[in-house]
Formats: C-alpha cells, sequence, structure tokens
C-alpha cells in the first residue's frame, strides 16, 4: 500500500469550512482510485523543546494543525489519481483551501508495516527522521511493539517509509524533523476507537513490562520525533 500523508495549518475559526472543503474533495479523489482518505482536527499537539507538529507548519496562535493521509493500492495508482485531479475542472469548481497551502507539508510514503485493520474515531499522528542504514531495524522494533499497542487498546498501527518528498519552500517533511542527509522520513499513525482509550492506553502500554524490554537504543533520534493526539473527522 501507498500512503500519501500531509499536515496543514488551518485557522481554527476556518474548521467547518476545512470539513466542507475536504469532503467534496476527498470524493473525486476517490474516485480516481484512494481506497481511503483521512482528515484530522488537532486535540493534543505539545509543544516540543526540539520541534513539534506545530513548528512543522508553522501554526500561529490562532491556528490548528491538521494531520490527514490518503490510502492507495501503489505509488502508480497514486500518481494517476494526482493527475486526473490536476486536470479535473471539479477540483476548481470546490473553491480556494480555507488555510494556507505554502505551509502544508506532504509526501509520498510506502508502507513498512500495517497491522490491525478497523477503523478508528482518533489517532496519533507521527514524524520522524530514521538513518535510511536503520530501515529493517526500525521495522523490526516497531513490528515487536504492535502486540503491545495492540492489547491496550489500539485498533491499527500504520509505519510507511518515504519515497517522494518534495521540497517546500517555506515548509516540508525532512525540514519538519530536521533529517540529515543519511536520514530519511517515517509518517506513522495508532488509530483508537476513542480518546479516552486512547488515554488510558497509551499509560497503561508504557507501563507494561514487554515495553521495558525492548531495546532503549531506538533506531532513530527521539528528540526529533513530532507527535500528537487528533480526533477524526466526517470527511470521506
Amino acid at each position: 500500500m501507498y500512503i500519501q500523508g500531509f499536515v496543514t495549518a488551518v485557522p481554527t475559526a476556518n474548521k467547518e469550512a476545512f470539513i466542507e472543503h475536504s469532503t467534496k474533495a476527498s470524493a473525486i479523489i476517490r474516485e480516481f482510485g484512494a481506497s481511503r482518505i483521512v482528515d484530522t482536527w488537532g486535540d493534543d499537539v505539545p509543544d516540543g523543546k526540539v520541534n513539534d507538529f506545530k513548528t512543522s507548519v508553522k501554526a500561529t496562535t490562532d491556528e490548528t494543525v491538521s494531520f490527514g493521509w490518503m490510502e492507495f493500492p501503489d505509488k502508480d495508482a497514486s500518481d494517476t489519481c494526482f493527475k486526473k485531479m490536476m486536470s479535473d475542472p471539479r477540483m476548481k469548481e470546490i473553491g480556494e483551501m480555507p488555510f494556507d497551502g505554502k505551509r502544508m507539508i506532504f509526501g509520498g510514503f510506502e508502507t513498512l508495516m500495517d497491522e490491525g485493520r478497523a477503523p478508528g474515531a482518533y489517532v496519533d499522528g507521527f514524524l520522524l527522521a530514521v538513518p535510511e542504514s536503520k530501515r529493517e531495524a526500525y521495522k523490526e522494533m516497531s513490528l515487536a511493539a504492535w502486540p503491545i499497542f495492540r492489547d491496550h487498546g489500539v485498533l491499527r498501527h500504520l509505519e510507511a517509509w518515504g519515497v517522494d518528498l518534495p521540497n517546500g519552500k517555506v515548509t516540508d517533511m525532512r525540514k519538519a524533523v530536521i533529517a540529515e542527509e543519511a536520514e530519511n522520513v517515517v509518517f506513522s499513525f495508532f488509530e483508537w476507537p476513542d480518546k479516552s482509550t486512547r488515554d488510558a492506553g497509551m499509560k497503561t502500554a508504557m507501563e507494561d513490562e514487554r515495553m521495558k524490554a525492548m531495546p532503549s537504543d531506538m533506531p532513530f533520534d527521539g528528540k526529533r520525533m513530532i507527535f500528537g493526539g487528533f480526533e477524526m473527522l466526517a470527511t470521506s
């Protein structure tokens, strides 16, 4: 599976306009090949010491971060979809985007792991920089952690490896995690049934004895990982 991931700074006052715009766009994108489209609204997005979701899109105090993705069977299907979108007059009819598109970050990712299938209502989103040489080590670590999070309420856990990450003039995926030359960007998320399950599950997962047995030497720099909790929006 192939993922188009994106992070956007949306004026908080434009939430309903964002939902309306995304709903109309999603209908067309699904027609052109996306199997699923998810839009979310920032709910628990902490400030980081080095970087965070807000700084990744230069969000102002009157903006909320949205974390989202599109799912495709493969990269070819994604590329075909976006080519059709660019020439479809219905996209122009949707109107202007209710956010600053110049600060939106996006990219294409190939799936490293995708465990669980039930759609959730609350999402924990992550972006992180992983050394190219540690791709398999990162995948193995993620697969080992999945049963722990599953047992504490996570419905779905996806990890995806960057393959098409355009350089942005203002912001981009690599800038978001301060990726070095020999590093790649990973796009990741947990889907939970609801926020209360997430709040309780994250706490108990961290206290699980199996988590304590995980290697302390992680195959990435945790200080540059950005994360946050997001409520799913009914846009697709």
